[in-house]
């Protein structure tokens, strides 16, 4: 009979290397929020694969960078605690971005750290295949890797293949999670991160880190009808205030109609969404503040 396998992998490297597409892709659903800004991720978010002979629990991390504020000091920090605890680390590069400093420093931090690592190689589907030979041999020089694995979320490009060698990787032992759990995030955080998500989407270079956003509340109406949720939009600045509301409100509008998509199929039913933004002024370097929004 063959062994049950179950445990964590963790997905690590700089911000935006496609390590949320990643985790959503070997889950299959959407439990990490996507976005083209850097430190979307701002927490260790689990995804739980679940297969008759394994349990692979994925932990996502944030981008490891060089932090300004305190709130980036605090998600270095929790990569760092996430890498010791995990039995797997795999560590993404881009197919299409040439190994820089920072992967190095990353690299390195991932050997020291001590549980087994595996390289991937992401959005193979961007390049052709002699420019991802090339990535795969830049990759595997930077040390002693289990395992080099190409793939592409997108395209759906050995994603199945690196679910096998993650699994390969894990100890034996039974089901951390119960069947059909895809990730333990509360609802609450989750449906906060969606709203998150679609303020992020086409807003300017300098806003992506400034916005945070709590879910005040959720009231089930009287007599029936949609689910009543009411959630606070953080800004750092009344500036910043005024492009998350657009033009009479246009923009506030646009982030409503999008997350509340996501919300329904989260839910599987029908949500009345009631935004609101509100100022915390410097919270990212504020511990009081950070602390109040979850951090």
């Amino acid at each position: 009979m063959t062994e049950h396998r179950s445990g964590f992998a963790c997905f690590v490297g700089r911000p935006n290397v496609g390590k949320s597409t990643l985790m959503n892709s070997l889950v299959g659903g959407k439990v990490a929020i996507m976005s083209s800004r850097p430190q979307t991720t701002r927490r260790a978010i689990r995804g739980i694969v679940t297969r008759e002979d394994a349990q692979l629990v994925i932990v996502d991390t944030p981008g490891i960078h060089r932090p300004r504020t305190l709130l980036g000091e605090r998600l270095n920090d929790l990569v760092q605690e996430t890498l010791s605890e995990v039995d797997v680390i795999a560590m993404c590069f881009p197919a299409d971005e040439a190994i820089g400093p920072g992967d190095k420093r990353i690299a390195q931090q991932v050997f020291q750290a001590g549980p087994t690592a595996v390289a991937v190689v992401t959005k193979v589907d961007r390049v052709p295949r002699d420019k991802v030979a090339q990535q795969l041999l830049a990759v595997s020089e930077l040390g002693e890797w289990a395992d080099v694995v190409p793939v592409s979320s997108v395209k759906g490009i050995q994603v199945d293949t690196l679910t096998d060698v993650l699994v390969r990787h894990l100890p034996e032992g039974p089901d951390l999670y119960p069947n059909g759990v895809v990730t333990d995030e509360p609802e609450d955080v989750r449906i906060a991160e969606f709203v998150r998500e679609a303020a992020l989407e086409g807003v300017r270079e300098e806003l992506p880190h400034s916005i945070a956003v709590v879910v005040e509340e959720s009231v089930e109406p009287e007599g029936g009808g949609p689910l009543e949720i009411r959630a606070q939009i953080f800004v750092e600045r009344d500036s910043q205030k005024g492009i998350i509301i657009g033009k009479g409100g246009s923009r506030l509008k646009e982030v409503g109609t999008t997350a509340r998509r996501d919300i329904e199929a989260l839910l599987g039913r029908k949500v009345f969404l009631d935004l609101h933004v509100k100022v915390a002024k410097d919270w990212q370097r504020d511990p009081k503040k950070l602390n109040r929004l979850g951090f």
